[in-house]
């Protein structure tokens, strides 16, 4: 049986892997098309995971766009839930505008297709809205996570309706997605989360320093929009999480706190 790997090799590695992310779209996106491009961000994504000794096990179908528009919503644990997706699908992310200004992080996140919106501002939501409804009835695939923060994985709080307004604009489908992360033997590894005043360097030694981790994705049956209130397909979505993670024992009264640092990524 092959020894995980040291922490720090693990980070070392990863280091080169966000180095190896840059090149790639400073080198190489000039010159290939939408299609390439997109194909590369799923590889991209499933070799950070692997980094990490981070095992996927999918529940359910991914949406398979095909000429319609998908809206994929999910709890937030971690900023690995942004590569669990990823690595499985294409899909546009929904950030707050300051993730933007992160090192590296931001500059990667906004040449892979991420929607920076930022909240305080009333217009820029407007803005957002019609963004996201556009991208829809071209038949993209849009992520978003509607606790507006993260949670330590053992909560779920209460989604945010005025984010689902662009999937009822553009009548699209929602694809609730539940996301929950465990040690070998089973038990929900906590150390995944990124929440509270966790630094994201913090964050990345927890990670490193697991021998293994199962991150399991359900995808549950999509939701259409069209004729429903955006409160009604919020608390539905929501719901729909909830069961799953409720089923395992996890869900709780939302009281925990998250990291803003996280938030509506």
């Amino acid at each position: 049986m092959r020894r995980p790997l040291r922490p720090w090799l693990r980070l070392l590695r990863l280091g080169l892997h966000l180095v190896a992310g840059a090149l790639t779209i400073l080198l190489l996106f000039p010159h290939l098309n939408t299609e390439e491009r997109q194909r590369r961000v799923i590889i991209w994504s499933r070799k950070l995971t692997a980094i990490l000794n981070v095992r996927v096990i999918v529940h359910g179908r991914p949406p398979a766009v095909r000429g319609e528009g998908a809206l994929m919503v999910s709890n937030h644990v971690s900023w690995l839930d942004i590569h669990l997706l990823h690595g499985l699908l294409y899909t546009h992310f929904v950030s707050k505008a300051e993730v933007r200004d992160w090192p590296l992080v931001g500059w990667l996140a906004e040449n892979t297709g991420t929607l920076f919106l930022e909240r305080d501002k009333k217009a820029d939501a407007r803005r957002m809205n019609e963004t996201m409804a556009d991208l829809l009835r071209t038949g993209a695939c849009l992520t978003l996570f509607p606790e507006g923060t993260t949670t330590d994985g053992t909560a779920l709080r209460p989604f945010f309706p005025s984010l689902f307004q662009p999937a009822v604009l553009a009548r699209a489908r929602v694809w609730p997605v539940a996301i929950r992360y465990r040690r070998p033997d089973g038990s929900i590894c906590i150390d995944a989360a990124y929440y509270d005043n966790m630094s994201l360097g913090e964050s990345l030694r927890r990670i490193a320093r697991q021998e293994a981790i199962r991150a399991e994705v359900h995808f549950l049956p999509p939701m259409q929009a069209d004729g429903l209130h955006r409160r009604e397909v919020a608390a539905q979505a929501e719901q729909a999480i909830r069961d799953v993670l409720a089923a395992d024992g996890r869900d709780r009264a939302p009281g925990t706190t998250g990291h803003p640092q996280a938030a509506a990524h």
